[in-house]
């Protein structure tokens, strides 16, 4: 090409892109369409740029003169470009101030905080009020051998409890002997593992999960629940009765009254159970003969309880002329049914968020 077809080419870009900017600014509204013309025209890769590429092939003499008419249409360009993009920016603020306004005095919507499941928090505070009795906190393995969780607890070999419809039985290999591991039915297994590697005295409370073939509106296949024992020399029924009268009042308030009735439980001789004054009909305040959750007798179970049985102890490798203790084990899954007022089981287990944040 030569320096006249140059020229000529470098004449017709300036005039085509002089004509141009003016009309494509003016069509932009916002300012990324703005900028998305002017990279188009003076860009790095943009269409001034390209012309410029074409001034080697200039004479030396002319050159500058060309250089010069590129550089004022540039400048031309940037100008036009920057009061267009003030008159963007202009007309977003004047929009701005004209809309709507916004109330900043209306508070935010802030994140609900997570809390503790309602069971959790009942279990705290059972610990909390016998760890301030100066027991102390323990736990037991929750698949346990048959021979902890029944023969060492005293259960006879026909007890209900020990029937495969009742207990979570883990499958033994194939032409091994019949099942010796379960889920544990109750937490009691951890009188046999503690007693086993401790000496009296001792004050225990476990906490845990128990697993049994139950599952109605009272009952569920898991449910957690909590043992306490204490044992040594001169333990008698009026600690036992001291201790879980303080608790109940402890956990529903001193105004509740508490009652023990006798009860039989294998591990325990003699043994009973505690009830305590219906926390919904309140009938020892109000003369009144009862409500349906308490049967119209005006008294709810809570635990079982009793002295432990000296074939315990024994299993153990304690002296039972020596020493002497009680244990009770209650469900955290009812103690919680009764201070929040629950007349299903299954609620506590559903992780309906709509029903545990009411609690």
């Amino acid at each position: 090409m030569s320096e006249a077809d140059v020229i000529a080419k470098f004449e017709a870009g300036l005039q085509a892109i002089a004509s141009d900017y003016p009309a494509a600014f003016g069509a932009c509204s916002t300012e990324p369409a703005l900028r998305a013309v002017n990279a188009r025209l003076v860009g790095p890769q943009g269409e001034l740029n390209l012309l410029l590429k074409l001034l080697p092939e200039v004479a030396k003499e002319k050159r500058r003169e060309v250089g010069q008419r590129s550089n004022q249409l540039k400048n031309q360009i940037q100008q036009t470009f920057q009061a267009k993009l003030a008159e963007i920016a202009r007309a977003a603020r004047d929009a701005e101030l004209s809309a709507t306004p916004l109330d900043i005095s209306l508070p935010g919507r802030s994140h609900k905080p997570g809390r503790l499941h309602p069971l959790t928090r009942i279990k705290h505070d059972i610990i909390d009020i016998f760890v301030s009795f100066g027991f102390d906190v323990a736990e037991a393995p929750e698949v346990e051998l048959y021979d902890i969780n029944f023969n060492k607890l005293g259960f006879p070999p026909d007890h209900p409890a020990t029937d495969m419809q009742d207990s979570f039985f883990i499958a033994p290999p194939a032409g091994s002997d019949p099942p010796s591991t379960l889920l544990r039915t109750h937490t009691s297994n951890v009188q046999i593992r503690e007693m086993s590697r401790r000496q009296p005295p001792l004050a225990i409370i476990s906490p845990g999960v128990c697993y049994r073939r139950d599952d109605d509106l009272t009952h569920s296949p898991m449910f957690m629940q909590v043992e306490g024992f204490m044992v040594d020399e001169g333990v008698t029924f009026a600690h036992l009765k001291g201790v879980l009268t303080r608790f109940v009042h402890r956990m529903f308030g001193p105004e509740i009254p508490v009652r023990f009735r006798p009860s039989y439980f294998p591990f325990v001789e003699p043994g009973g159970e505690l009830d305590i004054g219906c926390v919904f009909c309140k009938s020892w305040e109000r003369h009144k003969t009862g409500c349906r959750v308490c049967k119209d007798s005006g008294w709810i179970e809570i635990l079982g309880c009793g002295m432990i049985h000296p074939t315990v102890l024994r299993n153990v490798g304690y002296d039972p002329q020596r020493v002497t203790g009680f244990a009770f084990g209650m469900g955290i899954d009812r103690t919680a049914m009764l201070r929040y007022g629950i007349s299903d089981i299954r609620n506590l287990y559903d992780n309906d968020p709509r029903f545990l944040t009411q609690l």
